[in-house]
């Protein structure tokens, strides 16, 4: 029975608390803490004694932010029953959306979750949470090599300069930049400049693709990375992308309710007899969300499993194939049937991922299955 309610609005520096007691009345501003783990942990105990309460007695939450998730971690591992709950998805009243302080946000915590009105969020497992960190910093860097071609490029464009092969940003072509010789010195030392910066780009790229596919041999998720390799259009680096963003899908009961969090639903506005539907609603994560569109691009072509899907394939189960397979020309059907109704590829493309990822919770489904077997 839970005698007192915390509410927490944690910052860099300062930790700002409200408390609510269970038999109702108005939220109380308890004090400030500071920003560390270990204040935290001291402020906690010291209002345990106070209310000569138990661990088991008090709820705690705090709004997700940029101190991430150590927090919550910790007060979890000490025994306390702490969630962590999303911005957007706390109630607040229409006048208090125009007054914000520290002490307002931590009281209105702590009233929302004596009333049972917040929903907790995913808390991912340390590990997790590093190996999503990881990805993230490839797909950063991924981004800047981008960045640094197509200002290569534009410098190469104002002095009209264009290269006569088939393809771009090979071998052969880094080659043709390399020997390029400019009319002003100034304007080689900027080519000299411009490439080395697609090379240290590149060079980071593939330094943080190493690491990925290093940590993966000792991560616990590998048959879920490989039973999605599995897939067409998912590498390695799709594939650790998409499982470190979206952690255990078992927490998500039905397909519908992972495509509402990766925000691939369409928005509504309904009333009465209308129902008006726009875009999608971008809602959840926005990185296993951009990765998923990213591969649904492939369902372009005709079903077939090429050499290098039979290799990815190579010791699946009979059931994990049989997905990837029926995933396939389900998605690839509804592509092109879609793209023959004039509609925008984008639009095409977001709709197949939408349907991709029930298709990944199905597999996802598999592989516990199947590893509860083997663990039994």
């Amino acid at each position: 029975m839970k005698k007192l309610f915390v509410g927490l609005d944690v910052h860099k520096n300062s930790v700002v608390v409200a408390i609510a007691h269970a038999e109702g009345g108005e939220p109380e501003h308890y004090g400030k803490w500071g920003g560390s783990n270990l204040c935290t942990e001291r402020g906690l105990n010291r209002l345990l004694k106070k209310f000569n309460l138990t661990k088991e007695e008090i709820k705690i939450c705090y709004e997700a932010g940029p101190t991430g998730f150590v927090l919550a971690r910790r007060l979890i591992q000490l025994h306390y029953d702490c969630i962590v709950v999303a911005p957007s998805e706390v109630p607040k009243k229409a006048g208090e959306r125009k007054v914000r302080t520290d002490r307002r946000d931590a009281s209105n915590l702590a009233r929302q979750l004596r009333s049972g009105d917040l929903k907790p969020i995913h808390i991912p497992e340390a590990h997790d949470e590093a190996v999503r960190d990881l990805a993230r910093a490839r797909a950063a860097a991924s981004e800047e090599r981008a960045k640094c071609k197509q200002q290569l490029s534009m410098f190469l464009l104002r002095n009209g300069i264009h290269y006569e092969g088939k393809t771009t940003w090979t071998q052969a072509h880094m080659n043709y930049l390399r020997k390029l010789k400019l009319n002003d010195p100034s304007q080689n030392i900027v080519l000299e400049e411009y490439i080395m910066a697609v090379d240290a780009a590149s060079e980071r790229v593939a330094r943080l693709e190493a690491h990925l596919e290093q940590q993966l041999q000792q991560w616990e998720a590998k048959p879920y990375v490989e039973a999605l390799m599995a897939f067409r259009g998912f590498k390695t680096i799709a594939a650790m992308t998409i499982i470190s963003e979206l952690g255990d899908l078992s927490r998500f009961t039905h397909p519908r309710q992972l495509m509402g969090y990766l925000g691939i639903v369409p928005g509504e506005d309904s009333s009465g007899q209308k129902r008006r539907q726009g875009a999608i609603t971008k809602s959840g994560n926005a990185h296993a969300r951009w990765m998923l569109i990213e591969s649904a691009s492939h369902y372009n072509y005709e079903p077939k499993v090429s050499q290098n899907l039979s290799k990815r394939q190579s010791g699946q189960s009979r059931e994990v194939k049989a997905i990837s397979w029926r995933a396939q020309n389900r998605l690839c059907y509804r592509f092109r049937a879609l793209r023959a109704r004039n509609l925008n590829r984008n639009k095409v493309v977001v709709a197949v991922a939408r349907e991709l990822s029930a298709f990944i919770w199905e597999l996802h489904q598999q592989v516990t299955k199947e590893l509860h077997a083997k663990a039994t």
